[in-house]
């Protein structure tokens, strides 16, 4: 029986980076976060306010069926980006900030409660902890053209968000890396002292070789 391991955090924190590296180190499979493809990513970032509903119901959606796969698969999964960011830290987000309307915002939330009733959590939850200008550096190496518009305010109010929801977060084991004390990108002995973490996780102190 395969296990589902998902990475979380913030834009630029390193989810995709670290999902690379763990489904290479274990062979796991890896499914990323609809980036590329997303139809809608591009205009939201143009009008967050015309097309937030739009993009957080294509994210919804797109999320809950990686989730479905993933538990039919019965092999082990890393996955980046979980459903429930979506309806914790961005959904609410746009609505506080006045870029999602209440029956918009309470329409997709009914229907997260909904479609998260019929799934399971992951077995372990990884959360890449970063500050601000380590997020903004990550961003801008990373140079995606749709990207360039965030601003430090929106990428604040997003951390304080996670921090809450981590704080309280009870659904499977918890992981929390800080992405400002490591590099696990560049460094191996990095990579390797969060490898060791995840295998006390997922397979005790004494793990069988």
């Amino acid at each position: 029986m395969g296990m589902h391991i998902a990475i979380a955090g913030n834009i630029g924190s390193g989810k995709t980076t670290l999902t690379k590296q763990l489904a290479k180190h274990y062979k796991w499979e890896a499914h990323y976060e609809d980036v590329e493809d997303n139809p809608y990513l591009n205009d939201f970032y143009e009008d967050m306010h015309r097309w937030s509903f739009n993009l957080q119901i294509y994210f919804l959606n797109s999320r809950f069926n990686q989730v479905v796969e993933i538990r039919k698969a019965k092999k082990t999964v890393v996955q980046d980006r979980t459903i429930y960011e979506d309806a914790f830290i961005f959904a609410p987000n746009l609505h506080s900030m006045g870029l999602m309307s209440s029956r918009d915002f309470e329409n997709y939330f009914s229907l997260f409660n909904l479609m998260t009733s019929l799934i399971q959590p992951p077995d372990l939850l990884i959360y890449l902890k970063a500050s601000v200008p380590q997020l903004v550096e990550h961003i801008q190496s990373r140079g995606r053209k749709y990207e360039n518009g965030i601003r430090l305010d929106y990428l604040k109010k997003l951390n304080e968000r996670y921090e809450a929801w981590i704080s309280s977060y009870s659904l499977s084991k918890l992981l929390v890396i800080d992405v400002d004390k490591t590099n696990f990108s560049k460094k191996n002995e990095d990579l390797s002292e969060i490898i060791n973490k995840i295998d006390a996780e997922i397979y005790g102190l004494f793990p069988v070789k």
